[in-house]
């Protein structure tokens, strides 16, 4: 009796256990039919055709179709979720806006009578405004300064990167025509954004210009002022002197290029306070931009007789964001080729007339130094700030003190930062050391110190293939922001992703971390003045 009993409570189990794998099965599916129907179904509402069912407005798809986002030499079409919804990178961005905009436009096209809508005005920037996320026009043109872009689109795409915060406008303000074509329209009316004129140029108070550069009389600080613009930027005196070039062996991550230790004198001479900053460059970037090509080699060679020069050749525009997004005005303007720097401080000498130009690399490592001979001018062993290291498995690293005066991994946020972030080394130089790497006038040599002769007075090494950067950048690790570490350009890297054919000879697309700061020879200066 237990035997038959036990017997049919096994086959009721095995039973029940059919059948729940069986209503699994079932469910399993049916939820996979739900999920591919719902799926289906939002994949028909982002067409065209959907749109075009409860968006009656007689002049819609019509003047989609005339559009640039459909007519236009590239092939390419952009459809109508392109522009008025988010981009699908922002998942809960993209279905919200789009349950959102579906429920009210449903909701109209049952509700209400399309006769009494004044079309013409909901197709003005007001309501434009209102359907067209920037994120979407700025995933699609990752580049401001397409092909062909005139003058006045640079000036104004470059006042619009910089101050899109503060101007609160969005890309379509300036192209209203570009999803839906108007014959009446034309964005070069710059619809909305004040301080622009109707050709698009920047409309500024000429006034805030200065007329002159800085007169200079005697070896002190002082600003510069570049004529014609209203940028100033201040210059420090840095005193001539002997230093101990290089690290010694014992010093922690110490690099074989950076040895021999040796004497080197240093003439006087002025070093800008902080790396170049945007407004500067953009300055000159504005005074000079033309599609013209210089080569490099013409222009090393005018920066010897700067101030003979008649006209200088400006960089092209840039591919996509050169501010990578971070902010421009007083952040160090990066991604220039060693090339572009030279030919700013070519720039720079003609308008002020004075010798502007790129430190050596031993005038870079004696204002660095600022009088110390320790890995920082500040107190610390670069062992405990370093994230390298067994021990870092188990200890964090220090962050005190080298924080005040450098901008590096652990406080950089993967990005350059204002100067002002920090405090100045004891000659007042600012971001000497992290931020960003900084170019030097020099051809780099792993061996140069070795070939050196010790005492040597204001040495440049003038042959090599790659030019020395020093410094360390908003990436480096503590180690790497030594006085004394060596690095240098990998040209041909730094530009294997550029788009552009013949590749550019201005800007880098493939490195973040490079800037600049300029110097000025302190005796020519005052005797010429």
């Amino acid at each position: 009796m237990t035997s038959n009993s036990s017997k049919t409570n096994k086959s009721r189990k095995k039973r029940a256990n059919k059948t729940k794998v069986f209503l699994l099965i079932i469910g399993s599916l049916f939820g996979a039919g739900v999920v591919m129907a719902l799926y289906q179904t939002s994949v028909y509402f982002s067409t065209n055709d959907s749109c075009a069912i409860c968006h009656v407005h007689p002049h819609a798809h019509e003047s989609w179709r005339l559009s640039t986002h459909v007519n236009n030499k590239s092939g390419v079409m952009t459809n109508c979720v392109d522009c008025h919804l988010p981009p699908l990178d922002d998942t809960w961005s993209h279905y919200t806006a789009k349950l959102k905009l579906g429920a009210r436009d449903v909701w109209g096209y049952l509700t209400k009578d399309t006769a009494d809508f004044n079309w013409e005005m909901k197709g003005e920037l007001e309501h434009a405004v209102k359907y067209i996320p920037n994120e979407s026009c700025k995933k699609c043109h990752q580049n401001i300064f397409p092909q062909g872009i005139s003058d006045d689109g640079i000036t104004a795409h470059l006042h619009y990167d910089e101050n899109e915060t503060k101007l609160n406008l969005q890309c379509i303000s300036c192209h209203l025509d570009v999803g839906h074509y108007n014959p009446n329209y034309s964005h070069t009316q710059m619809v909305g954004i004040p301080g622009f004129s109707e050709r698009g140029s920047q409309a500024m108070d000429s006034a805030s210009y200065y007329e002159a550069s800085t007169h200079i009389t005697q070896f002190e600080d002082y600003t510069e002022k570049i004529p014609g613009t209203p940028i100033s930027f201040n210059m420090i005196a840095i005193p001539g002197g002997t230093f101990k070039m290089g690290s010694p062996k014992k010093e922690p991550f110490h690099q074989p290029d950076e040895a021999p230790v040796h004497d080197v004198t240093i003439s006087p001479f002025f070093m800008a306070e902080v790396e170049t900053t945007w407004d500067e460059f953009w300055a000159f970037y504005g005074s000079t931009m033309s599609e013209g090509r210089t080569p490099p080699e013409i222009t090393y060679a005018q920066n010897l007789e700067a101030l003979d020069v008649d006209g200088i050749s400006g960089p092209t525009p840039p591919f996509g964001f050169p501010d990578q997004g971070w902010g421009g005005k007083k952040r160090p303007a990066i991604t220039m080729t060693h090339y572009a720097a030279e030919t700013y401080c070519l720039w720079l000498s003609k308008k002020t007339g004075k010798k502007y130009r790129l430190p050596t690399e031993a005038e870079w490592e004696y204002a660095a130094r600022a009088g110390t001979e320790t890995p920082y001018f500040f107190d610390g062993n670069p062992k405990d700030f370093s994230q390298y290291g067994f021990w870092r498995r188990f200890f964090p690293a220090k962050t005190d003190n080298i924080t005040s005066y450098v901008i590096y991994e652990m406080n950089s946020y993967n990005r350059s930062q204002e100067p002002d972030v920090v405090e100045p080394n004891p000659f007042g130089l600012k971001n000497m050391l992290g931020n960003v790497m900084e170019y030097t006038a020099d051809k780099y040599d792993p061996k140069a110190y070795e070939k050196r002769a010790d005492g040597a007075k204001d040495p440049i090494v003038t042959e090599g293939d790659e030019w020395v950067i020093r410094g360390g950048n908003y990436a480096s690790d503590a180690s790497e922001v030594r006085a004394a570490t060596r690095s240098h350009t990998e040209h041909d890297d730094w530009m294997r992703l550029d788009p552009q054919q013949p590749k550019s000879i201005w800007w880098y697309s493939d490195y973040k971390g490079i800037g600049f700061r300029v110097v000025c020879d302190a005796d020519s200066l005052i005797l010429t003045n």
